[in-house]
C-alpha cells in the first residue's frame, strides 16, 4: 500500500501511468530496486527514431536488447550502451534515444539475462549476490561482440564504434576498450577501476592499461564513496605507462558530484554535471571518429 501511494504521488508531475513502473519489455519501466522514481526523471521522445526491443543471436542464445536509431539513416555510427546493475530499464533506453537523436545507432543489450532478471530484485544486496556476481567478464565481452555484429548486419557503420557505460557498465567500458581492436573510443561513467580478482573477473581496468586499444574518457565524481580519488590516481598512473590509447585517455573529476550523478531518476542526480558529462561524451566520440 505504501509503495502504491508513493507511485501515485509521482504520476501527476511526470505524466507517467502505473504501467511505466511495471517491467514488461526491455527498456520499459524501472527496476524494482530503484523505485520510487524521482520527479526530475528525463524522458526523450522517439519522434524520427526507430526504437524498441530486438533479439541478438549469440551462438544458440538470443539476447534481448533495446535499439534506438535515426529512422531512415543509413550507415549510422554505432554506440553500445552498457547499463548499471539494474539492467536495461527506462533510463538506459532513454540514454539510447538521446544517442539516436544525435545520429547514432545505439544498442543496449541485456547482459545479465542468462543469470537472472535484474529488474525484479528489490534489494540491491540480493541482486549483486544472486545475479551480478555470477556474470563472467568473458561472457560480457562475447555478448558485446555479438551486438556489434548484429548492428553491422542491420546496415549500421560498425567501423565507427563507440561504447559507453554507467557504474557496472563503466567498468565494462574500460574492459571492452582493452578487448576490441575495432573500437574507436569509450566513455566510462563512474566505473570501478580496481577490485578483487576472481575466475569470473580476472582483470580490472587498472591492470589493463597496457592493453587499451581505444582511448577512454572517464567521468567520475569527487564525492563517490565507492570509487575514491586515490583509485583514479592509480588508474591515471597506469594509463601514463600504458598503450598509446591509454596515454590518450582522459579523466574528468566533478569534485562535488556523488556516484551515479548522471542517473536522473535517482536522488544522486546532479543536473549540471550530467549535462556537462553528456556534452563531453558526444564531443569525445566525434573527436575519435565515432
Amino acid at each position: 500500500m505504501e509503495l502504491r501511494q508513493e507511485l501515485d504521488s509521482l504520476l501527476p508531475s511526470r505524466g507517467y501511468d502505473r504501467r511505466d513502473f511495471v517491467r514488461t519489455a526491455v527498456g520499459s519501466g524501472f527496476a524494482a530496486a530503484v523505485l520510487p522514481v524521482g520527479a526530475q526523471t528525463l524522458r526523450t521522445d522517439s519522434e524520427g527514431l526507430e526504437v524498441g526491443e530486438v533479439m541478438i543471436p549469440v551462438g544458440d542464445f538470443r539476447m534481448p536488447a533495446y535499439r534506438a536509431a535515426p529512422r531512415g539513416k543509413k550507415h549510422a555510427p554505432v554506440v553500445l550502451v552498457v547499463s548499471e546493475i539494474f539492467g536495461v530499464h527506462e533510463h538506459i533506453a532513454d540514454v539510447a534515444r538521446r544517442f539516436a537523436k544525435a545520429g547514432y545507432f545505439a544498442i543496449a543489450p541485456e547482459l545479465f539475462i542468462r543469470q537472472g532478471d535484474a529488474s525484479s530484485y528489490g534489494e540491491i544486496g540480493k541482486l549483486m549476490a544472486e545475479v551480478i556476481a555470477k556474470v563472467p567478464d568473458a561472457q560480457v565481452m562475447g555478448d558485446l561482440d555479438a551486438t556489434v555484429a548484429w548492428a553491422r548486419a542491420q546496415g549500421a557503420d560498425a567501423s565507427r564504434l563507440g561504447v559507453t557505460g554507467f557504474c557496472w557498465g563503466g567498468r565494462i567500458t574500460w574492459l571492452y576498450a582493452a578487448h576490441n581492436p575495432a573500437l574507436k573510443a569509450g566513455v566510462a561513467w563512474y566505473g570501478r577501476l580496481e577490485g578483487q580478482e576472481s575466475p569470473l573477473t580476472p582483470r580490472h581496468p587498472v591492470q589493463l592499461a597496457d592493453r587499451l586499444k581505444a582511448p577512454v574518457l572517464g567521468l567520475y565524481g569527487g564525492q563517490d564513496a565507492g570509487i575514491p580519488v586515490g583509485s583514479l590516481a592509480r588508474m591515471q598512473e597506469a594509463l601514463a605507462h600504458g598503450s598509446a590509447a591509454a596515454r590518450a585517455s582522459e579523466f574528468v573529476l566533478y569534485k562535488n558530484a556523488p556516484h551515479a550523478f548522471h542517473a536522473d531518476y535517482r536522488p544522486s542526480y546532479r543536473a549540471e554535471e550530467a549535462r556537462d558529462g553528456w556534452s563531453r561524451c558526444l564531443a569525445w566520440f566525434r573527436e575519435h571518429g565515432v
